[in-house]
Formats: structure tokens, sequence, C-alpha cells
């Protein structure tokens, strides 16, 4: 069991983390060596052979795999990134890259997105080196680059060009999920991530007749990308619901005590009013015009205009929306992915499944854990290219009025110490068992 050196050591790793800058400012900006290093000499310590590999000089990624007790077992993989957004120091309570810990609470850019979990898994493994555990099966452990951006430089360069590392993996174990959600009515709700929607990030081209602003002009590429655009932004997508979402409004209908009405999905979201939120998202495919860039004076009308689109597909939902945006976008309008990830799906019947809502009950045994599908997305996108099978399971138990999605990219990030500690403990119980 995670002791009282993991719990200290989890708060101090956490705080070191982020002070280490790695900040993802997007087109290669970024350096993640500093703390890919930190965690490494950390993994060292413990006997553990850490390997770090570059794509890109500065952009680090280390994994390192700790043998199992049943060799014949599959292994599972255990992952975090390294690098954070960016955050304005200006409009935060504390500087944001301070790790500072004040009131029993770590501060800072990554202290749930997600030094927090890196700063887990290194305790974790540090405690069974202290205590001589082992794992049930083989764990492989990655620290990322670039998942803030396009992980080609991160999980995506690990799984094209060094897939042996990851032989034997079938599960893994990741990002975003086991996080205590209240729903103000004194629930306290464990979402763990099964699935996540697929992301179609466009790029639009409007193509038109340049010419003077004063002149009348049937063919401006202007007036034809914002009527694409507002096609786009005001369009009502279909219900579509994948299994995991199905089990997500299975039982959270069962613990409100609602008829599971599939037939009106909306009707029954409105049935269980915060908890909506966790599903809300992940019904429909979704489309939002995000950025717009045209002309270079204001009395010329240019000849092209381009906008930006965030597009997000539930599984099995990539045609339809493929389909959607060549009526929406109509015949002046070109769109093209500027950035393209597949939708995920994992089992909720699966044993891992089970040991993880069983790790999270022992610890907090009035929680509810359900399963739920991510909105957005993360590195198990690309670790699905080796067929390996991604949960999102990062455990912190939060206090009421803590907003734990809200912080995702937010000012003022920060992690209670009490769920670090929480966190450390489940994590500790899952992979022994996992």
């Amino acid at each position: 069991m995670a002791d009282a050196h993991a719990r200290d050591e989890v708060v101090r790793f956490t705080s070191d983390l982020i002070r280490l800058d790695t900040a993802n400012r997007g087109g290669g900006d970024c350096r993640e060596r500093p703390a890919a290093e930190y965690a490494a000499a950390l993994l060292a310590e413990t006997g553990v052979e850490p390997t770090l590999l570059e794509r890109t000089p500065g952009r680090t990624n280390v994994v390192a795999r700790i043998e199992g007790l049943d060799p014949g077992a599959d292994a599972l993989l255990v992952h975090g990134h390294l690098d954070v957004v960016p955050a304005e120091p200006a409009d935060w309570s504390v500087h944001p890259f301070s790790g500072e810990v004040r009131d029993g609470v770590v501060w800072g850019r990554g202290a749930v997105d997600m030094k927090n979990m890196d700063a887990m898994i290194l305790a974790v493994l540090r405690a069974w080196s202290r205590q001589g555990v082992r794992p049930r099966r083989d764990l492989v452990v990655a620290f990322t680059a670039d998942e803030e951006a396009s992980a080609v430089d991160g999980s995506g360069f690990l799984a094209d060009r060094h897939p042996e590392l990851f032989e034997g993996c079938t599960e893994a174990v990741g990002e975003s999920g086991a996080f205590t959600f209240h729903d103000g009515a004194g629930r306290e709700i464990y979402p763990v991530a099964a699935g996540e929607r697929g992301t179609g990030w466009l790029r639009l081209t409007a193509h038109g007749r340049a010419g003077h602003g004063s002149k009348v002009n049937r063919e401006n590429a202007v007036t034809r990308l914002a009527a694409a655009v507002t096609r786009i932004g005001e369009h009502t997508w279909p219900l579509r619901l994948t299994p995991t979402v199905r089990a997500a409004l299975t039982e959270l209908a069962a613990l409100y005590g609602v008829e599971t009405d599939l037939s009106d999905v909306d009707g029954l979201l409105e049935k269980l009013g915060p908890a909506a939120s966790l599903v809300e998202a992940t019904v429909r495919n979704s489309a939002n015009p995000t950025m717009l860039d045209a002309g270079y004076k204001l009395n010329v009308i240019p000849g092209t205009a381009v906008g930006y689109v965030d597009g997000r597909y539930l599984h099995g939902g990539e045609e339809e929306f493929r389909a959607t945006m060549d009526a929406l976008t109509g015949p002046d309008v070109d769109w093209e992915f500027a950035h393209r990830e597949v939708a995920l799906q994992a089992p909720v019947d699966a044993p891992l499944f089970a040991r993880m809502r069983a790790a999270v009950e022992e610890f907090a045994p009035e929680g509810h854990v359900v399963p739920y599908c991510m909105s957005g997305g993360t590195d198990a996108k690309q670790f699905s290219r080796l067929g390996i099978t991604g949960y999102g399971f990062a455990p912190l138990k939060l206090p009421p009025g803590f907003d734990y999605q809200a912080l995702f990219h937010g000012v003022d990030e920060r992690v209670p110490i009490d769920a670090l500690h929480f966190g450390v403990r489940v994590l500790d119980r899952l992979l022994r068992t996992a």
C-alpha cells in the first residue's frame, strides 16, 4: 500500500514538475526535456532503466518497463504527458510555474493536466521499490511530449517509430478519469473514461473574385466563408449513442432512480441535473467555428478567405461528420483536415474496468463509479495504433465546489494535497492487480 513516504513524494513531485516550464505553444515551441530528465532520474533510482527518446531536440519522451510476476500476461501501459498549455502570469493568483504549496493545495499549470498523474505514477513505483513489490503483469510507463498540440513529437512518434517498446501491451491507463464529480445533491460520482470522441480540426477555404471594396461583388469570398461558418455553427447534429455513452446514461439513470428512456435522450438528460454535463457533449458529433482569416486591406475584397473549425465525432460517426461538412460548406468553400485523430471505444465490461471501479470504491465507498466518454482526446488515440485499448483513470478525491473540469487549461489551476494522497493510494491499488 502507498505509504506516508509515497504521499509526501507525490506532493513534492507535483510541485517540482510544475516548476519546470514545459508550456506547449504549438508549432514546436516547447521543451519537455527538463521534466523528462527529472522523471527519468527518479525512475533510475528504483533500478528501472528509463529510455529517453526525441524526434526533435528538446522534445523528450521517457519510456520504461517494470517486469511483472506473470510473464505470460499481457502488458499494461501507464502514460502521462509532460507538456502543459501556456499560462499568463498576470491572470493568476500565484505564478503559474511556481509549484507553490499553500493552504493544503498545490498551485500551478499542470496541477490537474497532468503533472499530478505523472507524480502519482512516480510515487507509486518508488514505493514499490522500497517495499519489494512487483505488479501482476508487465507495466510499461511512458511520459510523453507534445500531447497539448499534435503529439507528433510525443505519443505519435513513439507509436510510429518505437513500437517495440510497447510489445505485449493490450490495455492502457492514462489521462482524465476517476475524479470526484459532486452533483450538488450530496452524491459523489467518479467518471472513468472508456472512450473518446475523434478529432477533426478543419481548415475551410472560400474562393471568390477579388475586387474593389466599393463595387458590387456577388462572388465575395468573405461572404461565402461567413455563410458556411454560420451554417456550421447553427447546425443541430442528430443523436448518436455509442456503447460507452449508453452505459453512462443507463448507470446515471439508475443512480437517480429515473427511467432509462433512450428514445428521449434530451429529456433524460434534463432529469439528471448537473450530472448531465458528464454526458451531454458526447451524445452527438459537434463542430464549432473558432478562427477566421481573410483580407489584407479594408477596401480590397480578397480572392480567398480561410476559417477554422474544431470538429469532434463519436466512434462510428466520422462518415456522417464528413458528409455533413460537405453539405454545410457548399460548392464555394473547400474543407480539409488540419488535424485528424480517430475516435476511441473501450469495453466497460472488461476486467480492467472492474478493477478500476473496485480501486476507487475501496478508498471512496460513498462514491459511484460510472463510465463516460471524453468529449476531447488524449494520447490514447496515438497508442491505439498499436492495438492498445485506452482508459482514462487519474484518480482524485475532490471537495465540493472544486470544479475539476473548469481548471483544465484554466486560470489558477491547482490540486488539493488530500486529492493527491487519495490518487496515489488508488493508483497503487489498481496497478498492483490490474
